[in-house]
């Protein structure tokens, strides 16, 4: 089975040099491209409400990700609290804006790295961070306490993709399998929803980064799940609000036809949401726009990645983080779906 890459960094010393440069970027925080320039190594808070010490608001064998991802022990899910951007329709709002409560569950690096280590043993297929961004550099530093204690698992970087390229590259070797979002194929959209300027940009190079550093290939290992890759995904809204085909059409035409795309159901209007305030979101998505969609995947010819079930996929990932030990109910559903 193939080791993870960021082994061969930490046997160099290059994997320590790294989180050097990382965390020494805290000091004038620019790790996203709000660039807030706070000095976050003083504890000051910037934008994202983050400050020097990682939030970790759930962690947990998850299987409701990619089936290349989940095998029969789930991906070992890091939740960080807290997020760069202000989706008015963010299904984990509980713990993605809700800043004085997540403030509370700050964790040392050497705890961080035992939640790592804690997964691992518990039979995860991997160490999937979920929102990484705005504590990359953190993640990275817990990564190596982890790694020198025996972690031996993929990484995987469960981002929005509102990333510095800059924080990419630094990444390039320490994460394994990129899964990002590519969330809207308008700036306006960005504006409107998710509440930052220029994320189709922003989104569109750091993705491009990924893709320089993983390709268009799909590694797996000798257990048929994912060791290393990247694979994009597209949350359908309604009233095509996210562009699909524009961005399906950047994806084949900039990067390769062959990038694996996992095509999102799942939408439901939560949050903020309601016909008030943002009437074309305020309802589930249509049958016709996700045949819409898989049409538009099919007529442009990319053939690599996954469906969700149409039927299913609002319930299925609803969340209460309420629970912080089993945030899904359908946990169990996947366990007997998904025997070892």
């Amino acid at each position: 089975m193939p080791n993870p890459s960021y082994l061969a960094l930490l046997e160099s010393g290059a994997l320590a040099e790294r989180v050097e440069v990382l965390m020494n970027s805290l000091a004038s925080c620019n790790i996203c491209p709000r660039d807030c320039g706070n000095n976050r190594l003083e504890n000051e808070l910037s934008a994202c409400y983050s400050g020097l010490l990682p939030i970790v608001s759930s962690y947990t064998p998850h299987f409701g990700e990619e089936p290349a991802l989940v095998g029969g022990r789930g991906a070992g899910n890091v939740f960080l609290g807290l997020c760069n951007l202000r989706c008015v329709y963010c299904q984990n709002y509980q713990i993605s804006q809700t800043f004085k409560e997540q403030q509370r569950r700050e964790v040392s690096f050497e705890r961080l790295a035992e939640i790592f280590l804690e997964l691992q043993d518990r039979g995860c297929h991997n160490i999937n961070w979920v929102s990484p961004t705005h504590f990359a550099p953190q993640l990275a530093k817990s990564l190596l306490i982890a790694a020198q204690r025996g972690l031996r698992l993929p990484v995987v970087y469960n981002t929005n993709s509102y990333d510095s390229v800059e924080v990419l590259r630094l990444l390039d070797g320490v994460v394994d399998i990129y899964l990002p979002d590519l969330k809207y194929s308008a700036d306006e959209a960005g504006r409107e929803y998710s509440k930052v300027t220029e994320y189709t940009r922003h989104s569109r190079a750091a993705i491009a980064e990924m893709f320089r550093q993983t390709g268009a290939a799909l590694i797996y290992g000798p257990d048929g799940l994912l060791k290393r890759g990247l694979i994009i995904r597209l949350l359908v809204l309604p009233n095509d609000i996210a562009g699909i085909q524009e961005s399906l059409r950047w994806i084949r035409d900039e990067l390769s036809p062959k990038v694996a795309v996992s095509l999102m159901a799942q939408y439901f209007p939560t949050n903020k949401v309601g016909a008030d305030r943002y009437p074309l979101i305020s309802r589930k998505i249509r049958w016709s726009e996700w045949l819409t969609a898989i049409e538009q995947i099919e007529s442009l010819e990319m053939e690599e990645g996954w469906l969700q079930d149409f039927e299913s996929a609002a319930e299925y990932y609803k969340p209460d983080f309420g629970n912080r030990d089993a945030p899904f109910k359908d946990i169990a559903d996947f366990q007997r779906a998904r025997p070892d």
